[in-house]
């Protein structure tokens, strides 16, 4: 590299990126060391209602380059996504490619780089649900073993790794760049009353104020399978007799339950039914709910920063942190053990947790420091 600037080419694709890449972006623009970052959308997930509703709301620089790849199958998306990025790469022969997270295309773009030489950072490694079921499992174990840099996010990721033979001299435990994106746009969110007050019946406005209960609900799992889908649409019918829902119906989500009939299940003025919404709209509900339920893996990570009891409507979880010090409770699908907990968070006020630890708005800073030394290693020992 000698005394040439260290070029990393960021790669997002979905939205779970563009939350990660923001507090990431920002520190490369604010450090004094010598480092370029360009920033690559493969439009794995992309359309203008999303672009105001992440990278300005945000503010994400505008994609320096931008592959328009579209959705397709798993297999269809990763090819694509890989036949678009090798121009790139020998075009602009970056010192890195930094990857986020689990999606198509992280395994992609780190496939491409490392069949070129390209060293890979990849920003979230180690987290393990051991279900190899989750398409975000496969792309997690390849993108770790092939990666070059290794960024956690709680220190059972390190354990997780060594297990698996990756050196820790690659592993490096900086933060949740999610809680860095988080804690910057905490005063910035959306107020939950502004969300709701001209949506919901006046005859109950009153108990949705007094404290809601936020569902979101979008893997394949809980969606795609009728039998869980029209199970857990019951189940949710049943906890909103308790506490009123606002539920962002996830476009997948909406979809399913369209082709399945299942609409009259959610109608009622005791269930909120809104679009899918953007990060400062999303966190403004968090904020304010009183438990949260879900399946997503960034909004156990959101709730527990937050203190939000969270119930997690899945068998497993890759973010185990979450349950060991924070606010969530791994729970499943069954509709009594879902019941259950709501119950009790309903009664206590639910598990008080902790804030993990480096979970402090600076993971992105010390990704930068890790980067910028390394790159100095790697210029002594190639000089």
């Amino acid at each position: 590299m000698g005394n040439q600037p260290v070029k990393v080419l960021c790669v997002v694709g979905a939205r779970p990126n563009f939350m990660k890449i923001a507090p990431i972006m920002r520190a490369f623009k604010q450090s004094t060391h010598d480092i370029e970052a360009t920033l690559l959308h493969t439009g794995q997930h992309y359309d203008a209602a999303m672009k105001t509703a992440f990278f300005d709301q945000l503010h994400i620089p505008e994609p320096d380059i931008d592959l328009g790849v579209g959705s397709g199958s798993h297999t269809v998306q990763t090819a694509e996504i890989m036949l678009r990025f090798e121009p790139v790469l020998d075009e602009l022969q970056p010192s890195a490619v930094l990857v986020l997270g689990d999606v198509n295309s992280t395994i992609a773009c780190a496939l491409v780089a490392v069949k070129k030489e390209i060293p890979v950072i990849h920003v979230e490694s180690g987290l393990r649900s051991y279900d190899r079921q989750m398409p975000e499992e496969i792309n997690r174990v390849l993108t770790d073993q092939i990666s070059d840099l290794l960024f956690t996010t709680e220190r059972s990721a390190e354990k997780n790794l060594s297990r698996e033979g990756i050196a820790t001299s690659r592993i490096h435990f900086v933060g949740n760049v999610m809680i860095d994106t988080l804690l910057y746009n905490l005063n910035r969110a959306v107020n939950s009353q502004q969300l709701i007050s001209d949506k919901v019946p006046s005859e109950i406005l009153a108990e949705y104020l007094s404290g809601y209960a936020l569902v979101t609900m979008h893997r394949p799992s809980n969606v795609d399978n009728p039998t869980n889908l029209k199970g857990l649409l019951e189940t949710l019918r049943r906890v909103s007799e308790q506490r009123p829902l606002v539920f962002p119906i996830h476009p997948r989500t909406a979809q399913r339950i369209k082709e399945n009939g299942y609409q009259h299940l959610i109608e009622s003025p005791r269930i909120l039914q809104l679009p899918p919404l953007g990060y400062l709209e999303l966190l403004g509900l968090m904020k304010d709910a009183k438990l949260v339920l879900t399946d997503s893996g960034g909004i156990q990570e959101e709730t527990t920063a937050l203190g939000v009891p969270c119930v997690t409507l899945r068998e497993n979880t890759e973010r185990p942190i979450t349950a060991d010090e924070g606010t969530n409770t791994v729970v499943g699908i069954d509709p009594e053990k879902i019941h259950a907990c709501v119950d009790e968070i309903l009664e206590t006020g639910g598990k008080s947790g902790r804030i993990p630890e480096y979970w402090d708005g600076k993971a992105a800073e010390r990704i930068v420091e890790v980067i910028h030394e390394w790159s100095k290693q790697r210029d002594s020992e190639t000089s």
